[in-house]
C-alpha cells in the first residue's frame, strides 16, 4: 500500500505530490523529509559539476568527508587565485591550465603566455554543455 501527500507550496503556489509507504509520520513531515533529501541531491549535483569529484575513493564517513573538503579547498583555492591574478578565463579553463603546469615553476600571471591554448578546451564526450 502507498499513501499519497499532497503539499501546497503557497510562497511558489506549486503543488507536490509525494509518495510513501510510512503511515505514521505527519504528511508536514514527510513533505519536509523530501525537501531536505532534495537539498542533499542539489549538493552533490553542485559537487559533480564544481569539484569534480565523480566518485568517492573511499566509503566511510572520514574518507567521503576528507575527500569533499580537500575538492572545496582545490575550489576555493583556485577562486582566490583567479581574483588575485586577474585572471580573465573561467575557472574550469583556469583549473585545467594549473593542472597542465603544476610542478613547473612560473608566475601565475605568465600561465596563458606559455601553454597551448587548445589542450585547455573540455573534450566533447557527445554529451553536450548546459552552460
Amino acid at each position: 500500500m502507498m499513501r499519497m501527500v499532497v503539499y501546497e507550496d503557497f510562497a511558489t503556489n506549486n503543488v507536490y505530490r509525494f509518495l510513501t509507504n510510512n503511515f505514521i509520520i505527519e504528511a508536514l513531515t514527510v513533505a519536509e523529509l523530501y525537501r531536505e533529501c532534495w537539498q542533499i541531491e542539489l549538493f552533490f549535483k553542485w559537487i559533480k559539476q564544481h569539484l569534480h569529484v565523480k566518485s568517492f575513493f573511499g566509503t566511510t564517513k572520514n574518507a567521503v568527508f576528507a575527500q569533499i573538503w580537500i575538492a572545496v579547498c582545490d575550489y576555493l583555492l583556485l577562486v582566490i587565485a583567479k581574483k588575485l591574478f586577474h585572471i580573465e578565463q573561467n575557472l574550469y579553463i583556469f583549473s585545467q591550465a594549473i593542472g597542465l603546469v603544476l610542478f613547473e615553476k612560473m608566475p601565475v600571471s605568465e600561465l596563458f603566455n606559455r601553454i597551448d591554448n587548445s589542450k585547455l578546451e573540455p573534450e566533447d564526450d557527445g554529451q553536450g554543455w548546459l552552460f
